[in-house]
């Protein structure tokens, strides 16, 4: 765990609890990088523009390719590559933290790479980086089928940072099916939970909203679950449907489907006045 804090706050410390405007980003991107990072930068732009403070990329946002094995020849060794320093332009030009969906590093295995969710703070610099843990190996339907550990290395550590909003919680896309990793992010501190996804459109149908709203209700944060939402030239149609979700699992802000941003305001003070009137975290047995 990057970061391990104590989640019970005094009342003096809880009145000077910021508030903040949080955001999602939609997208629908392809197989050329540079095209999708222009998609990008527009798109943090208007999230600034509507007073966020914090932005977050979906999953995959710089490279959906053709071929599954496409985001190889795009991986960058960490902590450089055009991928980076547009995340890294953006969130100080614009003075936002921006969660960076997933982008390919190299891995140890030159046949595969780390999908990392990196996290830049105001000024430019990373504060900290997430490997997805869960990959993605399954059969959605005859015919469809996925196997991101063919392509893709997975992390170990889950991820809590400090930010200057609060203490962020990282996941991506098929993390959301795992609650016992929320539940670790939750006792890690965290107060705002960001889940970069890519949600196939047959899965997001069926499962998306209860699992973002669940992963909510079940540990008192606010998620904001910024999703691919399209049809992509690969031929693949994923979900849509970003929200945000306040900590009593109320959908404050959602996009059905096309590139767009939402944004919501989140008061931390909240979180912890929800917290203190509905004990569940501290009444768990097992």
């Amino acid at each position: 765990m990057h970061q391990s804090v104590n989640t019970e706050r005094g009342l003096s410390e809880r009145s000077r609890l910021p508030q903040s405007v949080l955001a999602a980003v939609q997208m629908a991107s392809g197989p050329h990088v540079e095209a999708n990072l222009e998609e990008a930068r527009r798109r943090i732009g208007e999230a600034a523009a509507a007073g966020a403070e914090l932005v977050a990329l979906p999953e995959n946002f710089a490279i959906m390719g053709y071929r599954d094995t496409d985001k190889l020849r795009h991986a960058e060794a960490d902590g450089e590559g055009p991928i980076q320093a547009c995340l890294a332009e953006q969130a100080r030009r614009h003075r936002v933290i921006l969660v960076g969906g997933t982008i390919p590093l190299q891995a140890e295995d030159p046949g595969r790479v780390r999908p990392a969710a990196l996290v830049y703070g105001p000024d430019g610099r990373r504060i900290a980086a997430y490997d997805k843990i869960h990959l993605f190996d399954v059969e959605v339907a005859p015919g469809e089928t996925y196997r991101e550990s063919a392509t893709q290395q997975p992390g170990a550590e889950p991820l809590v940072v400090d930010t200057p909003v609060g203490r962020l919680g990282i996941a991506v896309c098929y993390d959301l099916r795992f609650p016992e990793l929320f539940r670790a992010l939750a006792e890690a501190g965290a107060e705002i939970l960001v889940v970069p996804s890519a949600f196939t459109a047959a899965t997001g149908q069926a499962h998306w909203s209860i699992l973002v709203r669940a992963r909510a209700i079940e540990n008192l944060c606010y998620v904001v679950a910024p999703d691919q939402g399209g049809y992509h030239v690969n031929g693949r149609e994923t979900h849509g449907e970003s929200m945000i979700v306040d900590p009593w699992g109320r959908v404050v802000a959602s996009r059905a489907h096309g590139a767009g941003v939402i944004t919501a305001a989140a008061s931390l003070a909240r979180v912890h006045q929800i917290r203190e009137r509905f004990p569940a975290l501290l009444h768990r047995k097992l």
